[in-house]
């Protein structure tokens, strides 16, 4: 079976595994897991050789892009606090805690014991968004949760760098020390001054699908410049993707949703295939590993998952229950109960980042197999135990609110409807008349949902006017009455209007539980 052929397999795996996770209500990242397990024990499964030079570039740069632009600099800067304690107390009390044991169990080196650190201390958004995206729990936890990830990725990487090019060197000597001193301003300089170049040459390209492409190649381009020049890769793309979003986005509505579903696209099978290849990678490690070498990795790595799970338990409500205690004794309301900080203790799955560093590691790095499958052991665990019992943990800690999320956003949404109406006010114009019929039943059902019965009845007429023009469409293109350029650009037109009038949840395509 060639490349092409095994490649094809994995996908069409992954879309059948995908749909059962759905159907179970699973998160699909730890079904993924769970079938990186299942290709490793099939004979004669595909084999993949792969250099790990480009581990970090093609798996991360398009994933800390895509994050980086849904997380502005005004968020972070409003949530600075938590955002410092998890992204960055955490990370290094986890890559520190990690790592004494990699020195004083393995036997590591000290540089690389902080790799392995690195490697399996920041938590990937990736499982915990797939099970919150349908629930609904305190915004603020639900905020934090989702950025910490970004952040606990930056600071990660910024360790795995700063360790590996010690170990690599043998040393801190004063190139390496050099090296790492300006690694982290020049990256982030490098990234806001790329922001301002990419946002000059996005409008040459907007709307087309030149657009869609330029925006992975500046990506990756951007990746690789920052490592020729000796800056931190990680921050570059992170300052860059926070610049431009902070500015506002720069691409037309239509741009925009051809963007993001690209973007989400891309980076959802970049999951797909490191997840699936970590089975692989760790089936020939085990197999060349004896009997007593697999006992002692398969130790350690339970040892690293207990300090893993256990640290941002710690950390979680050590912090919360000291913020606690300060509002307290301020005369203030506690920001975040205690049951926010243990659903916070339990969203630390890693996944995509874990992967991709250990993929990384160069095949010279010491004891690389303990190393890799101690990583590989830390996703599998956290995804197959932390990831399956999330939900259940959030209704246990009765922290599900739907109701409430629902009716927050509703609130946002007559907002906007009452801002569109505030703009037709005095406009005397029979067009003006329709937008307002328009924006009133929308207002007033969002306003009182017993009275949504008209706004509702527009949404059914709108959609069988709709299903009647594309119905007429496809009798026009079955006469040949219109050119395949002609039936796209008025089936897109089509489209576009049915979208406009479904409700949200119809407009949605995840892959969620």
């Amino acid at each position: 079976m060639n490349f092409f052929e095994s490649l094809l397999l994995l996908l069409l795996s992954a879309v059948l595994l995908l749909q059962l996770a759905h159907r179970v209500s699973l998160p699909y990242p730890s079904m993924l897991a769970l079938a990186g397990i299942g290709f490793a024990l099939i004979p004669g499964a595909p084999h993949f050789s792969f250099d790990p030079r480009i581990a970090l570039a093609l798996f991360i740069a398009p994933a800390l892009m895509d994050a980086a632009f849904d997380f502005p600099f005004g968020t972070a800067r409003r949530l600075w606090l938590p955002l410092l304690v998890y992204a960055v107390g955490g990370v290094v009390v986890t890559a520190a805690a990690v790592a004494l044991a990699g020195w004083a169990v393995a036997g590591l080196p000290l540089a690389a014991a902080i790799v392995l650190g690195a490697i399996v201390a920041p938590p990937d958004a990736a499982a915990a968004t797939a099970v919150l995206s349908s629930m609904a729990i305190p915004r603020a936890t639900d905020t934090v949760l989702r950025g910490e990830s970004l952040f606990n990725d930056a600071a990660a990487l910024l360790i795995f760098g700063a360790a590996l090019a010690v170990q690599s060197a043998g040393g801190l000597d004063s190139n390496v020390a050099l090296h790492l001193s300006i690694a982290i301003p020049g990256g982030i300089l490098l990234g806001i001054a790329a922001a301002a170049v990419m946002r000059v040459l996005n409008r040459y390209v907007a709307d087309s699908l030149g657009g869609n492409l330029l925006q992975f190649v500046q990506t990756f381009l951007l990746w690789i410049i920052a490592e020729h020049l000796g800056f931190s890769a990680v921050l570059t793309v992170v300052a860059c993707a926070m610049t431009i979003a902070s500015r506002g986005s720069p691409m037309s509505a239509r741009m925009r949703v051809q963007s993001y579903a690209v973007w989400t696209a891309v980076v959802f099978v970049l999951n797909v295939v490191a997840f699936l290849m970590m089975g692989m990678q760790a089936r020939d490690i085990v197999k060349d590993m004896s009997g007593a070498h697999l006992t002692q990795a398969i130790t350690f790595a339970a040892i690293v998952v207990m300090i893993v799970v256990v640290t941002r338990f710690i950390i979680c409500v050590g912090y919360n229950r000291a913020h606690a205690y300060i509002a307290r004794r301020q005369g203030l309301r506690e920001p975040a109960t205690i049951k926010q900080a243990i659903l916070a203790s339990w969203c630390g799955m890693r996944g995509l980042v874990t992967l991709a560093t250990a993929f990384a590691l160069p095949a010279d790095f010491p004891q690389r197999d303990i190393v890799v499958l101690a990583a590989f052991a830390v996703v599998i665990a956290t995804l197959a135990i932390q990831g399956l019992t999330l939900s259940p943990l959030i209704r246990w800690l009765g922290l599900y609110s739907r109701d409430g999320a629902s009716g927050e956003l509703e609130a946002l949404r007559g907002e906007l409807a009452s801002a569109a109406l505030s703009k037709l006010d005095g406009v005397d114009l029979a067009e003006a008349e329709l937008l307002r019929a328009t924006f009133r039943l929308e207002h007033q059902a969002i306003r009182d949902p017993h009275a949504s019965l008209p706004f509702e009845k527009y949404r059914k007429l709108a959609l069988k006017a709709v299903a009647a023009q594309r119905a007429l469409l496809e009798q026009l293109r079955a006469e040949n009455r219109v050119n395949i350029d002609e039936y796209n650009l008025l089936l897109e037109e089509i489209d576009w209007r049915e979208l406009s009038v479904l409700p949200v949840e119809a407009r949605r395509i995840e892959e969620t539980s």
